[in-house]
Formats: C-alpha cells, sequence, structure tokens
C-alpha cells in the first residue's frame, strides 16, 4: 500500500495533527509519513520518565500514538503472525518451567526435600485468601450463556445466539460431564429435537486478531459447549469476589483510573502490567491457590490442547484469551499474589484498599514494590518494563488512563480507515477531547485538524452538533449556538446521525424448536422498521449497520 492510496483526508489530517503539535517528535513523525517509513511510524514512542512536566510529554507523545493502532499499514501480515506464534510459544516455555518448579508443592509432593518453607507458607496464605474469597465450591448448577465471538464450530458472521443453538455443538471430552445439565436447557432440548450430532475436539483453535499497526494478539477459539458454561463459572467468580470482597470487576477501570491519576501526583501507589500474562498462567499455580472443587470444574471446562498448524499441542497453561473465564481467574490469581506480598512487606493487602487488580492491571503500595516484583517473577510472571510505573516519576498509566502529574495526558488513536461520515465524527470527537486536554494544561491546539475533519462530511451532517453525552451520534461542540435543536411537547431533540438500516438474520432461517430455545434464553427480538411496523423479526449479526440516517434523539 503506497501513501498515495491510503484516504487523502487521513494523510492531510495527520500532517495537520503533527503541525498542529508543533513539537521535535511530531516533525520526525511528519517526516517518517512523507517518507512512507511505516515502520518507524509505528514504533515510533517516547518514555514518559524523561519529561518533566505533563505538557511537554503529551506534545510528543500525541503525535506518536495518532497512528500506532492504525490497523492499514502496509507490512508483512505473515511475520506479524510469526512473531505471535513465537509469543505463544515463549508463554508456553515459560509455563513448562513454572509447572516445574511449582510442582513440588502439591499436596501430593508434601513430603519433597526440594521444598522451600517460606514458599509453603506464602502459598498457604494466598489460598487461604482465595477460598475466603470464591468459597469451597461453585454453584452446583449454573447459568450457561453466550459470548458474541466466534465457536470452534461458529465462524464469520454465523456467530448469533440462534447461530450457535442451531447448529451441531462443539465440545472437549472432559466437558462431557456438563452434558446432563445442558440437554435439560431448551437448547439441548432443541439438539435432541433435530437429532443433530455434536462435534468431539481435543481442545480450542489458535489463532490471531490485529493488537496495533505492529504487533498480532493470539487468541484460543473455544469450543461452543465449553465457553458456554466457561463464560457461567467467570461471572460466578466476578459474583463471589464482590460480594466476598466488595471488589466489583464490573466498575473496577474507573477506581484503577481515580487511584492511577491521585499516584501520579503523590506517588502512593504503583501501576503494574505484566507481559503475556494470560499465556503464562500455569497450571500447577492454578491447582494450588484454588480449592479442589473449582479447580476441578474449571479444568474440566478448559481445553488442555491448542489446533496449532495442523497439529495438536498439549498446553502448559491453564486457559488463554478466548476462554470465557479467564479474565476473572487472572484477576483472583494476581490479586492473591500481590495482596499476600503486601501484608508480608507490613502493608494492608486488602482488595479495594491498597491492592488494586483488573485482569492483569495491577495497583500496589510503591514502598511494597521491593516484596510484590521477585513474587511475581517466582511464579512466572514478568513485568512490562514499559508499562510499569513504579519510582519516583510522576506518571502513572491503568486501564486505558494515562496521568502525568494529575492531568489525563493519554492520546488519540485512529485503528481505521474513515469509510463514511460515522467514522469522521468519532474522529472529530477525539480530536475535540484532545483539545480539551491541551486547553486544561495551558496550550491552545489548532483547530485546523478538527476543522479539515468536519469538511469531510456532508453539509447535514456537518449540522449533528450537541454534548458529549450523546455520544458519537453528534460532533461535540462546546459553542452551545452551534447545536441543532428543536423542542416538542416540553421535550428537546437534538439532530444527530444515528444507525438506520441493519442486517437482521431473521428468525425465519431457524427451525421452530432453535426459535424456542432463543426465546427462553432472552435474545432480543430487532426488525427493520417499515412503514412503522417490523418487516422482518430477527437478531443482528455483528458488524450490522447498513446504512446511517440524520434524524432526531430526545435528550434532557
Amino acid at each position: 500500500m503506497q501513501l498515495e492510496m491510503l484516504p487523502g483526508s487521513l494523510v492531510r489530517l495527520a500532517f495537520l495533527h503533527y503541525e498542529s503539535l508543533g513539537s521535535p517528535i511530531a516533525a520526525k513523525a511528519a517526516s517518517l509519513l512523507g517518507s512512507k517509513d511505516w515502520v518507524g511510524l509505528a514504533r515510533l514512542s517516547v518514555d514518559p520518565r524523561s519529561y518533566t512536566n505533563p505538557l511537554a510529554y503529551m506534545l510528543d507523545n500525541s503525535a506518536c500514538t495518532l497512528l500506532k493502532k492504525f490497523k492499514s499499514f502496509p507490512g508483512d501480515v505473515n511475520a506479524l503472525t510469526d512473531a505471535a506464534k513465537q509469543k505463544w510459544w515463549d508463554g508456553e516455555r515459560e509455563c513448562y518451567r513454572s509447572n516445574e518448579r511449582l510442582t513440588r508443592y502439591l499436596p501430593e509432593h508434601r513430603n519433597c526435600d526440594d521444598r522451600t518453607d517460606g514458599v509453603s507458607d506464602f502459598l498457604s496464605e494466598a489460598r487461604k485468601l482465595v477460598l475466603s474469597w470464591i468459597g469451597p465450591r461453585p454453584p452446583e448448577l449454573i447459568s450457561g450463556r453466550h459470548g458474541p465471538g466466534a465457536t470452534f464450530s461458529n465462524r464469520g458472521r454465523k456467530t448469533t445466539v440462534p447461530d450457535k443453538m442451531s447448529g451441531d455443538p462443539s465440545l472437549t471430552p472432559d466437558a462431557i460431564w456438563y452434558l446432563p445439565q445442558w440437554l435439560g436447557t431448551q437448547w439441548g432440548a432443541s439438539f435432541a429435537q433435530t437429532q443433530g450430532k455434536f462435534i468431539w475436539s481435543r481442545g480450542n483453535r489458535y489463532s490471531t486478531t490485529e493488537k496495533d499497526a505492529k504487533e498480532r494478539r493470539s487468541i484460543g477459539t473455544e469450543c461452543t459447549i465449553n465457553v458456554f458454561y466457561q463464560l457461567a463459572l467467570g461471572k460466578a467468580l466476578r459474583r463471589r469476589l464482590r460480594n466476598s470482597t466488595g471488589w466489583d470487576l464490573d466498575h473496577a477501570q474507573d477506581i484503577h483510573r481515580r487511584v492511577a491519576r491521585e499516584s501520579s501526583v503523590h506517588g502512593e501507589f504503583a501501576t503494574l502490567d505484566l507481559s503475556n500474562a494470560s499465556d503464562t498462567v500455569c497450571k500447577t499455580l492454578v491447582k494450588l491457590l484454588l480449592p479442589p472443587a473449582w479447580f476441578d470444574q474449571l479444568n474440566d471446562l478448559r481445553s488442555k490442547f491448542t489446533l496449532l498448524d495442523g497439529h495438536w499441542v498439549q498446553l502448559e497453561k491453564f486457559s488463554s484469551m478466548g476462554n470465557g473465564f479467564t479474565f476473572e481467574l487472572e484477576t483472583i490469581i494476581f490479586a492473591a499474589l500481590v495482596c499476600i506480598a503486601v501484608r508480608k512487606g507490613g502493608g494492608a493487602g486488602v482488595l479495594g484498599l491498597d491492592t488494586f487488580v483488573f485482569g492483569d492491571d495491577i495497583i500496589m503500595p510503591t514502598v511494597r514494590f521491593a516484596e510484590v516484583d521477585p513474587v511475581l517473577r517466582f511464579f512466572g510472571f514478568k513485568l512490562n518494563k514499559e508499562k510499569s510505573f513504579f519510582g519516583t516519576e510522576p506518571f502513572r498509566e491503568s486501564c486505558g488512563g494515562d496521568y502525568f502529574a494529575g492531568q489525563p495526558v493519554r492520546g488519540i488513536y485512529i485503528k481505521d480507515d474513515p469509510e463514511g461520515p460515522e467514522d469522521y465524527i468519532v474522529i472529530a470527537n477525539k480530536l475535540f477531547e484532545l483539545r480539551d486536554k491541551f486547553t486544561s494544561l495551558g496550550y491552545e491546539l489548532s483547530m485546523k485538524p478538527w476543522f479539515h475533519t468536519l469538511d469531510q462530511m456532508p453539509t447535514n451532517v456537518r449540522r449533528c452538533r450537541g454534548p458529549k453525552a450523546l455520544g458519537d451520534t453528534v460532533i461535540w461542540d462546546g459553542d452551545e449556538t452551534k447545536w441543532t435543536t428543536r423542542t416538542r411537547s416540553g421535550i428537546r431533540y437534538f439532530r444527530c446521525h444515528r444507525p438506520w438500516k441493519m442486517r437482521v438474520t431473521p428468525f425465519s432461517v431457524f427451525d421452530a424448536s432453535t426459535v424456542l430455545a432463543c426465546a427462553t434464553y432472552g435474545v432480543e427480538n430487532y426488525g427493520t422498521p417499515h412503514k412503522g411496523s417490523l418487516r422482518r423479526e430477527g437478531v443482528i449479526p455483528r458488524d450490522a449497520v447498513l446504512s446511517y440516517k440524520v434524524g432526531w434523539v430526545p435528550y434532557s
């Protein structure tokens, strides 16, 4: 792909953005773009530790981030995929070493001479903590649920709930214990009525997905029945953690961002990020920390093999991204290890008080880093040094929030080629928000990039302006005189650009038993508007928006 093949409007926007920043790094970014050095532009970055004030850092960092995650950069996709596979294999090797190191601490090896008393005591305390959080065993009956993504037997657009319920379900041999419960569901009854067949698989299927312009992410595509109950157990773990500790993962990101912002001022807490976290949670560690009943059920539902390049690989990790309980499980594992390490160092080690964990995003007392770091390394985890901040630098980063001396300094990212007005609205709103951040730092960022983005939209769409609360259905504008509104029956309506026609998979393409199963499962029934009525009932698949329309929405 050559420069002239990229949307000219996007190239012009990038140059205007770099010009408005006016920093040396912005000038370098403009030079890289002009010379079509895609690799250099994707790798361009700055270290906040090298800066003494938030404005200087934000000027440079905003130049680096604009196209860092742009997916359409020309590049060798095969090379990126190979790099992702190499990282996956590195995780397996690390898990193998961790399993070898930790096996001696399993109950069946309690008489092993190679044990270290300090490690045994640490694991005992962490195990008791996990038990207090999630209880001795999972619920006897769990209500499975479907996720939005692909499964081992459902790919492409055929990933809606009725697609999954009407197709032949896939599962691993150890998940057979869930079949009696599954056959008692309406989904199972539909399967029996249609005389379908099971697709038995040794495990999940390896695949990669785009992460940013220079890296792809490895995931494991799970079997349908497995992930149905994996998601249920993940929800149960989340609920138990919330009920026992008050740590609610549904709202934890906001807390992480708040603590990170405050700590960028006083430095009380360190923000840690782990490299390749999900792929380095070894199976022995999970067995050591979880109550036996919990481990047995999670172990039955996880994939023990991955199909990679036509070969089945027996896994050393416990679960990967793509598994329905991986996020909750790794949160609990990391939280337990960090809490006990903090306690050993003299801190409270209480989740939600002085320890905060969301997946592999960890916040803990800065003064306890010397105790926490070796614990994480011993159990097979490696800090991402670029994204971990535990020193005196006035910068902290967590859950998508970057803060320098209390100021939000995260740049904006353009990930895809803008195609329609709806894409340009998103970009315009990102630029508007970025300008607000610079204004709070006393720097007036040029509005040329914002006006240029508006110029790419039809006139009737440019009139769709309003407050941030309406999201990307309107162009954010601080000047209320530019808002297009009208009032009816005392209600204020805003002119907006919203989805209009949707791709709908009609229920008529599925048999009656599948439709009944969907109804009992709670699948929402959508339709295509047609003269005030629903012309066609069904479900909306992924990437379903076909067109947008200028209309009116009420807002108080």
